[in-house]
């Protein structure tokens, strides 16, 4: 049974200071190992005293032909991975099991099914070697990636998450202090992505393909309707429905509509998705009294949404923040930087936690 012995790193007595106090010092370093397994990538890494040492991903290609994550394929994979992956990220941060001080993994929001497999893994390891286990939020995870690299933004800071789960203003207060002020009330803006992908006859995941497509595109060319949502919160239901609604017209007087505008209807329909997002960021940040604006998710992997987000910094007074491509899609190594804060606070969890797919932020 893990008893908490193993909380805090180990240290060591070398003397007195001058107010007869004890003085301490690391006898060890504080290992964690990360797992992530939320939706349809298997990742592992090592994080060294909040250092992330690496960032081990297998990426599952078998969904591409359905048009979207599959369940139950995604667990089975989930399972053929994550032994490997775990011990290449061993391996390759030069750890044994003897080093590990904590286990970490991706506790939810996600698929129940591909959380069980990092879940049951994560727990066999922290049960068969009484160290700690943490449970991980997979959105905040998101939000700490940019704590991984320099430069790292100050607090308080918004980010703008963006995947195909989830889309949220978080105003970011601490490590562990987060509130969201605003967020989707249907559907995500990555999952609108794909869908006006996929009725443009692209195959999934279809976001990264309007994005390339885009950029030899006409961003003017088309309007769309949508639904504009009061506060700062969004919808995205109403876009999906006002560019299906669109193309069928179209269609009606050219069948071949899509084929001969694809790229000017991928450039227009992700302007019109970027510039829903950064009106309500624009608005948080000027009722908020923040300049330190941030984005994370799989989809602040985008170029265009980068590319805006750029250029409102200087107008705005923005001091912007934006992940490298390998820490914008999911990963552990965002899971190990998060678990490191939470192990200093003292946050783990016990080794009957069960996953939990609408896991609360």
């Amino acid at each position: 049974m893990n008893d908490g012995t193993k909380n805090m790193p180990s240290f060591v007595l070398l003397s007195f200071d001058q107010d007869n106090q004890f003085k301490l010092f690391r006898k060890v370093k504080n290992v964690i190992l990360a797992i992530e397994s939320s939706c349809d990538e298997t990742s592992a890494s090592i994080c060294v005293d909040g250092k992330v040492m690496n960032n081990v991903i297998a990426t599952q290609e078998i969904h591409s032909k359905y048009g979207g994550v599959v369940p139950e394929l995604a667990s089975r994979a989930h399972q053929q991975a994550i032994g490997p992956v775990v011990k290449e990220a061993m391996a390759t941060a030069n750890v044994t099991m003897s080093d590990l001080d904590a286990i970490a993994f991706t506790q939810g929001p996600g698929l129940l099914g591909a959380l069980l497999v990092g879940g049951a893994f994560a727990k066999s390891m922290a049960l068969a070697l009484n160290i700690p286990l943490i449970g991980v939020h997979h959105m905040k995870a998101h939000i700490l990636a940019h704590f991984i690299e320099e430069p790292k933004p100050k607090f308080p800071f918004l980010c703008l998450t963006v995947s195909g789960g989830h889309t949220q203003i978080v105003r970011v207060d601490d490590y562990l202090d987060m509130a969201i002020l605003g967020q989707t009330t249907d559907d995500a803006v990555g999952e609108a992505f794909d869908k006006c992908a996929k009725l443009m006859g692209l195959p999934y995941p279809g976001g990264p393909l309007i994005d390339k497509l885009a950029k030899e595109g006409n961003e003017n060319k088309f309007t769309f309707n949508e639904t504009l949502m009061p506060g700062l919160d969004y919808s995205f239901s109403g876009i999906k429905t006002g560019f299906m609604n669109f193309l069928n017209k179209e269609k009606m007087k050219d069948p071949d509509f899509v084929e001969k505008n694809k790229k000017d209807l991928c450039a227009s329909i992700q302007r019109h998705l970027i510039d829903m997002l950064l009106s309500k960021l624009e608005l948080a940040a000027r009722q908020e009294r923040v300049n330190q604006v941030a984005i994370a998710g799989g989809v602040s992997a985008n170029s265009g949404l980068r590319t805006k987000l750029e250029q409102l910094s200087k107008p705005n007074g923005w001091e912007v923040f934006i992940p490298r491509f390998e820490y914008c899609t999911d990963n552990a190594g965002m899971i190990g930087m998060t678990a490191h804060y939470q192990q200093l606070a003292g946050d783990t969890v016990p080794l009957t936690a069960s996953p939990m797919p609408r896991m609360k932020f």
